[in-house]
């Protein structure tokens, strides 16, 4: 005897259920919106050099700022290294505080000298899906024996269809900083 089952699907969950199984894990909609990040730690000549915390967040006028990147000695045993974090200061103030570490797709091991680049889709991990309006994406590099260095990308999110972009450079503990958003 063979059984078949029919299942009855309406037209928006047939079309939901097909793009869920055409998308290979982890890939996001082309309609996604994206943040490609690019942050150059620049290497420093000095006596005792310890790889920078870093903190990454958005802010926009009115909502709570979202922590999108910390960059910690998350090894360290018995969470030593979230013990620093408050060096992370106009980040630990504005979102860290109040932060349950280590945060899943958030928090990551500290970096060295170079250039790295992250691409944060909405709506996945830390980034949620951006309305049009006004951003500001701040980055703020902490380093033990060292300085200390925020920078200020503040950006237009036009929405659909749109891109926006932000540069800037720091002077000591930051290089060059860049983003794009796109859709």
């Amino acid at each position: 005897m063979i059984l078949t089952h029919r299942i009855a699907m309406s037209r928006p969950m047939a079309a939901t259920m097909a793009g869920a199984f055409m998308l290979p894990f982890g890939a996001a909609p082309l309609s996604a919106q994206t943040i490609d990040l690019s942050v150059t730690l620049p290497r420093l000549d000095v006596a005792e050099y310890h790889k920078p915390y870093v903190a990454i967040w958005l802010e926009q006028e009115g909502a709570a700022p979202r922590t999108l990147g910390i960059w910690y000695d998350v090894a360290k045993k018995g969470g030593e290294g979230a013990k620093w974090l408050r060096d992370v200061r106009q980040w630990w103030r504005a979102a860290g505080r109040s932060m349950r570490l280590p945060a899943d797709g958030v928090s990551g091991a500290t970096r060295g000298p170079g250039t790295h680049r992250l691409t944060l889709t909405a709506g996945r991990g830390p980034l949620p899906p951006l309305a049009p309006g006004q951003y500001v994406l701040v980055i703020e590099a902490a380093r033990e024996v060292g300085g200390r260095e925020l920078l200020r990308l503040p950006f237009a999110w036009p929405g659909a269809g749109g891109t926006a972009s932000a540069r800037a450079a720091g002077t000591t503990e930051l290089g060059a900083v860049a983003l794009t958003v796109r859709r």
